[in-house]
């Protein structure tokens, strides 16, 4: 059985303190990697905690763009050292100075130290403050990872990307198999939903780290992108934190799941791409008109 295990770091962090978020980290890092896992998964931009500078106290914005780091930095390659160390996947994740473009990233780190990928958040929340000042990405990525335990296709998107399908199905149309997602915002019912569907509709495994209280809920979940099997519908849950700090293990059977995409009928097999136009389409009409949307 090719299994693949993703530790999901629920942890809170200190602010904005990257010294000790990256002491925190590396420290959950050991661990995860104790308990056997292929991939540890971040919560979103961790290198400052998700910590929002104060709107109400513009003097307080540019200290905050100075937080930013790039991939050079030491924050950056000190888990790439870790990585080879510990012969271990890392997501991490964090607020990025690229080219004078800010954005928020999760870079995939394999188990020899390499980057395989940076990705962008796509859907910034433009309507937020914080995310406001934050560049959109433009492009989705998916990478082979070699683990331990054998080969997996990877993709990666961010928190509010999850509540637009389009962002999965791009990711499925490359070949994920496993769909990374750090995540920073109130999990309730109704986004768990939608992330459920997007392991569903795509036949992909899922895996999101969240903050625990107080800052968010946590929540952390994973689904398995199966979701019948001979005795009929089944559960893909196959974690779930609560709202406490946690780490939680995932176990993917990536056997059962590509085998499972052999023969059902959801991903790609039955899409009508041509009848789609409208999707391309640029035009926003009313009541969906807001004046903070980018394009």
């Amino acid at each position: 059985m090719t299994s693949i295990t993703v530790v999901l770091l629920q942890i809170n962090a200190f602010g904005t303190d990257q010294l000790k978020n990256q002491a925190k980290g590396i420290q959950y890092c050991r661990q995860a990697a104790r308990l056997g896992a292929d991939i540890a998964l971040f919560p979103e931009m961790c290198n400052i905690g998700y910590t929002p500078y104060d709107p109400d106290q513009p003097s307080t914005c540019q200290p905050w763009l100075d937080l930013a780091i790039d991939r050079q930095s030491e924050f950056v390659t000190t888990f790439q050292t870790l990585a080879a160390q510990l012969d271990m996947a890392i997501a991490l994740t964090y607020l990025e100075s690229r080219s004078g473009l800010l954005h928020n990233v999760v870079s995939l780190i394999d188990r020899h130290g390499d980057i395989l990928f940076t990705y962008a958040k796509v859907h910034t929340c433009d309507f937020d403050p914080m995310e406001a000042v934050i560049d959109s990405g433009d492009e989705f990525y998916v990478s082979t990872l070699d683990t331990a335990n054998g080969e997996v296709e990877v993709g990666a998107m961010i928190c509010f990307d999850l509540e637009f399908p389009e962002s999965a199905r791009l990711l499925m149309l490359k070949g994920a198999e496993l769909i990374l997602t750090p995540n920073a915002c109130e999990l309730e019912i109704n986004r768990l939903s939608q992330y459920r569907a997007r392991s569903f509709e795509n036949m992909v495994a899922l895996a999101m780290a969240n903050y625990p209280h107080p800052q968010f809920n946590g929540n952390s979940i994973a689904f398995d992108g199966i979701a019948f099997d001979q005795d009929g519908s089944r559960d893909m849950l196959v974690e779930q934190g609560e709202d406490q700090e946690d780490i939680l293990l995932a176990e993917f059977d990536l056997d059962q799941l590509r085998d499972y995409r052999q023969h059902e009928v959801w991903g790609n097999a039955f899409r009508r791409p041509a009848k789609y136009q409208a999707l391309l389409s640029q035009e926003i009409n009313p009541p969906f008109i807001r004046p903070s949307a980018k394009r």
